[in-house]
């Protein structure tokens, strides 16, 4: 019997090359259209420049790097002493100096200038497709800044550190700082989601009410990231019944650690680049911002950002999977044909396409209507966008990216389940938006509560969506729906709100399609979710009608 040495044993072929060197921008058709739709035209070349450095084998190396070597809490010192010292490998300092260097932490307030938001959003949600966690104290960061330009005094000490694109790592006392970050802490063991039952008290310590001094006790259970300069508190006064809201330091006036213990880190499913805590307060320093029981109000100021960037972030989560799932097909074979010229895989690849293209136009309408409201008197319409469209976009858009993420993986096949490519990182991000600043069921109160405080705006807004409706029955019928529904007594709307959160975003996708797209990408859209086979589709992709033009649609949403 013949026998072989040792050799080869195979050749490897059909594996698909890593997606690199490519433009973030340059290669989206319709977050180019927006930019320019939306008045940020003015930050187009930022946009490319950004877009193209994202790309490049190098940058798209630092996700990886900062997920896999995860943040580390060093409660004492060798010699015993208490310093809650937080370790981060130097990729996670990179992705923070890139967003700032972007000034993605502030623009829209340090640079004001109609199409400051736009600029801003399309700018985070390029980056968003890179890294996920270091997204989080930028977030908070930029989020804090309009709750803290009410208190003039403070911000006026904070206002270049805030502003300035230089990213400053060190935990050092913030006069020695040419930056510095926020952060925020709402959720206690006991509430979650209802803060009104926290329990963390404040006390008088120099004078009281806005403004004065404070010594706070009690816990956090979910406080991010606890690195940052500064984060904003809820707690209660010993003569108050209601919340009140705190500037808390990192660092005490006389220079010492505040007395903020972290008590250990969270060990989370995904955002692992970023440190989230628990921690305890003993007498930590804070001084009380906005009025003394009025901290839930004051600090909601602050999650109305947080949330835009919650439906931002989740876009940009659909666009990175979607990118990768197109770049596979294209390169991998199966029985004699590329992946992408089979009909099947082309009507999954296009229904995601559907879906990351109705998100980006979503996010990017938002972020006109904060950078509305934020130039001069809001009109209903944009009030309507920012108030009752932003919760519900928060609920739709980050719950339907973890079938979208799961989908995209699935194209890998096994590859995509392995941690060694981007899609597993992708699947176990996707979930945290949905839960962070408002699960689903928060989410759809808040828009029923939207409506009911502001019925003007809410009628305007449907107007709005009747005149786009004029050219498409399918969306007028939809409306009719909703109203429907929405006309229905207050038990009945309420255990409907999951529903009619849906609907909201839909039509609201489906007018801006409308208006903003192909006819081939919207006449797909509104057939598929709102139309007569919407039961038959969308909730599992791939369900496209074998009419629709699979191909042109995918190869509008990647140029490459």
């Amino acid at each position: 019997m013949e026998r072989h040495g040792p050799g080869p044993t195979h050749d490897v072929t059909n594996q698909v090359p890593p997606l690199a060197d490519y433009n973030f921008f340059a290669c989206d058709p319709a977050l180019n259209a927006a930019v320019d739709r939306d008045g940020a035209g003015w930050h187009r070349d930022a946009l490319d420049r950004h877009g193209a450095a994202l790309g490049t084998p190098e940058i798209l190396a630092l996700a990886d790097l900062a997920n896999r070597h995860t943040p580390e809490l060093f409660t004492f010192s060798p010699r015993g002493e208490r310093i809650d010292a937080l370790a981060f490998h130097p990729s996670w300092h990179a992705l923070l100096g890139l967003l700032r260097g972007e000034g993605l932490h502030a623009l829209p307030f340090a640079e004001p200038r109609a199409g400051a938001m736009a600029a801003r959003c399309a700018g985070y949600f390029l980056h968003a497709q890179l890294e996920s966690g270091s997204l989080c104290p930028l977030t908070m960061t930029f989020a804090s800044i309009p709750v803290l330009q009410r208190e003039p005094a403070l911000f006026d000490t904070l206002r270049d550190k805030l502003y300035t694109r230089e990213h400053d790592p060190r935990d050092i006392p913030l006069a020695d700082k040419r930056s510095m970050m926020i952060g925020m802490g709402m959720t206690e063991k006991q509430g979650g989601s209802d803060v009104r039952s926290n329990q963390t008290r404040a006390y008088a310590t120099s004078g009281a009410g806005r403004g004065a001094g404070y010594a706070l006790v009690g816990h956090k259970w979910f406080f991010s990231a606890p690195q940052c300069d500064a984060h904003l508190v809820l707690a209660r006064t010993d003569d108050q019944a209601g919340l009140s809201c705190f500037y808390v330091p990192r660092f005490a006036p006389d220079g010492s650690k505040n007395a903020v213990q972290i008590q250990r880190l969270k060990d989370k499913l995904g955002n692992r680049s970023n440190a989230s805590s628990e921690v305890e307060f003993h007498d930590a320093f804070g001084v009380m911002i906005g009025d003394e029981g009025r901290g839930v109000p004051t600090i909601i100021e602050m999650a109305n950002y947080t949330r835009l960037d919650c439906v931002i972030g989740s876009a940009a989560l659909m666009r990175a999977a979607l990118v990768q799932a197109i770049h596979h097909a294209r390169h991998r074979s199966a029985f004699g044909r590329h992946l992408a010229d089979q009909p099947l895989m082309r009507n999954v690849l296009a229904d995601l396409a559907l879906e990351s293209e109705a998100a980006t136009v979503l996010f990017m309408r938002l972020a006109a209507a904060f950078d509305a409201s934020s130039m001069s008197e809001a009109s209903p319409v944009e009030r309507a966008w920012r108030r009752i469209v932003t919760p519900a976009a928060k609920y739709w858009v980050c719950k339907r990216t973890l079938e979208f993420t799961g989908e995209a993986m699935e194209v890998w096949g096994g590859n995509g389940y392995v941690e060694e490519g981007p899609m597993a990182r992708f699947y176990r991000e996707a979930p945290v938006n949905s839960i962070w600043e408002g699960s689903g069921n928060v989410m759809c109160l808040d828009v029923l509560r939207a409506m009911e405080r502001e019925p003007d705006a809410a009628h305007a807004l449907f107007d709005a969506w009747r005149a786009d409706a004029h050219a498409s029955p399918v969306l007028g019928a939809a409306l009719q729906r909703l109203a429907a529904t929405l006309a229905e007594p207050a038990e009945i709307r309420e255990a409907s709100a999951r529903r009619i959160a849906q609907q909201i975003v839909l039509i609201a996708q489906a007018s801006l399609l409308v208006r903003h797209a192909p006819s081939a990408v919207a006449d797909a859209f509104i057939a598929t979710r709102l139309g007569a086979t919407a039961d038959q589709t969308g909730r599992v992709y791939g369900t496209l009608p074998a009419t629709v033009d699979h191909k042109a649609i995918v190869d509008r949403a990647f140029i490459h």
